[in-house]
């Protein structure tokens, strides 16, 4: 019985091998208008960017804060763009890693793990517990003086608590890619390496 499953779960997974790509083409899909837009928005906003990059009081207090920015916007917005037909992910997976944790250490680490503040979460610090004192008086606020439901109709009001869990979930994803690669079948890559080896295998 035992033996006849794995045999069966084999076969299956003989079959399923194909579709190996299609986990890191959704990756790719997935990330690349994320670093596109976040890359685009340090370069087109050069200036202030590099103001709170390098700033100490208030900014990051980043060393060589023009050289940051270039090299952090720059991986994103060319990384991004590699993303989606797949060429160089590998490469690329690697500076957007850093890129990833820098950003989690410098800007999000101190705020904890959750992006949207949610005191019912068993991830929810101090800061989040206080924001739910915060975000009742706002929503208090609008009741009275504003239009609520017509505010609130495409969703509800929220805190942002920038914690760590968007740069976290991507510096998992861009690891993922550096170890399986773009995906079999659906990227430039692959099918670079695999003329390179059919070359290779005619000339030898």
């Amino acid at each position: 019985m035992i033996s006849t499953l794995i045999s069966h779960s084999r076969k299956v997974m003989n079959c399923l091998r194909h579709l190996d790509g299609l986990a890191p083409l959704l990756m790719r899909l997935y990330l690349a208008p994320v670093m596109m837009q976040a890359g685009w928005m340090k370069l087109a906003n050069f200036e202030s960017t590099v103001n709170w990059f390098g700033n100490p009081d208030w900014g990051l207090g980043l060393p060589f804060p023009e050289l940051m920015v270039i090299l952090a916007g720059g991986a994103e917005l060319i990384g991004g763009l590699l993303l989606i037909p797949g060429l160089a992910v590998r490469w690329f997976s690697v500076p957007l890693m850093v890129t990833m944790l820098v950003a989690a250490l410098t800007v999000h680490w101190q705020n904890g793990w959750l992006a949207i503040a949610d005191a019912s979460s068993w991830l929810a610090n101090d800061r989040v517990h206080a924001s739910t004192e915060q975000l009742q008086r706002g929503r208090e606020i609008l009741r009275t003086h504003g239009n609520f439901s017509w505010l609130t109709q495409n969703g509800n009001f929220v805190i942002l608590n920038n914690g760590v869990e968007f740069a976290a979930t991507y510096f998992i994803m861009f690891l993922t890619l550096f170890y399986t690669g773009a995906g079999r079948y659906v990227s430039l890559d692959y099918w670079i390496k695999y003329h390179y080896y059919k070359e290779k295998s005619l000339h030898e």
